[in-house]
C-alpha cells in the first residue's frame, strides 16, 4: 500500500512573501464564500472582490473554482497536521496511543466546528456535495501515519498504513453521520465512535 502523492492545484506556486500573502487572502475568501453561498454560486470574480486582489491575481494561481477548492482542501489537510502535531507535543508522548486518537479525532471535529468552507471541501473536495472518494482518506491515513509511528514506536509499514486507512474511513463516516444528526455534531454519536476507534485499534496497538 503506497502512500498517496500529495494533491496540487497551483498553476504557480508563489515564491516572494507578498505572493504567498495574496495566495492565502484568496483561499480565505474562497472558504468564506462557500459558507454565505455554496459551491455552485462561488465564482472567481466574487473571490478576487472579497480578497481584494485583481481577477488576474485569481487566474495566476488557479484555472477555476474547482481548483481553488482542491487547494483549500489541501491546506485543510495541513493545518490539521499541524494542529494534532502541537496537541501531541503538548502531552510530551505522555497517554499513548489512545491519547495520540483522541487528539487526531479531537482536531477534526474542532475544525469542522470552526474552519471556513470545511463542511464542503474538508480534506479533499467533497464538490457536489455528499460525493466521497478514496483518495482523500487515503492521503489523511498516510499523513497520521508519518506523523505517529515515531510516536507509536512503530514502522510506518503496509500493516500500520492499512490500520490508520480503516480507522480514518471509519470515523470520516460516522462524524459525518453525527454533523447530519446535529449541527454541532451529536455528542453520543461522537463518543461512540471514539469507543470503536479505540476498541479496533487495541487490536493493532496494544
Amino acid at each position: 500500500m503506497k502512500p498517496v502523492p500529495p494533491a496540487t492545484s497551483l498553476r504557480r506556486a508563489p515564491v516572494q512573501r507578498r505572493s504567498a500573502e495574496r495566495l492565502t487572502r484568496i483561499l480565505d475568501a474562497c472558504a468564506d464564500l462557500l459558507d454565505e453561498v455554496g459551491y455552485d454560486a462561488l465564482s472567481t470574480r466574487a473571490v478576487a472582490l472579497r480578497a481584494g486582489v485583481p481577477i488576474g491575481s485569481v487566474y495566476r494561481f488557479f484555472g477555476n473554482k474547482r481548483a481553488m477548492a482542491d487547494a483549500l482542501a489541501q491546506r485543510n489537510l495541513e493545518r490539521y497536521t499541524e494542529r494534532v502535531t502541537e496537541r501531541l507535543e503538548e502531552t510530551g508522548g505522555t497517554g499513548g496511543w489512545r491519547a495520540a486518537m483522541d487528539a487526531v479525532l479531537d482536531e477534526y471535529l474542532a475544525m469542522k466546528r470552526t474552519a471556513p468552507g470545511f463542511s464542503l471541501v474538508d480534506f479533499g473536495n467533497q464538490i457536489p456535495v455528499g460525493s466521497r472518494y478514496a483518495e482523500p482518506n487515503h492521503r489523511v491515513a498516510d499523513r497520521l501515519t508519518d506523523l505517529l509511528s515515531g510516536y507509536l514506536d512503530r514502522a510506518p509499514d503496509e500493516d500500520l498504513r492499512r490500520t490508520f486507512l480503516v480507522a480514518v474511513e471509519t470515523a470520516d463516516t460516522l462524524v459525518h453521520l453525527a454533523f447530519r444528526v446535529a449541527p454541532e455534531g451529536d455528542g453520543k454519536i461522537i463518543e461512540e465512535t471514539r469507543e470503536l476507534l479505540r476498541a479496533y485499534l487495541a487490536r493493532v496497538l496494544d
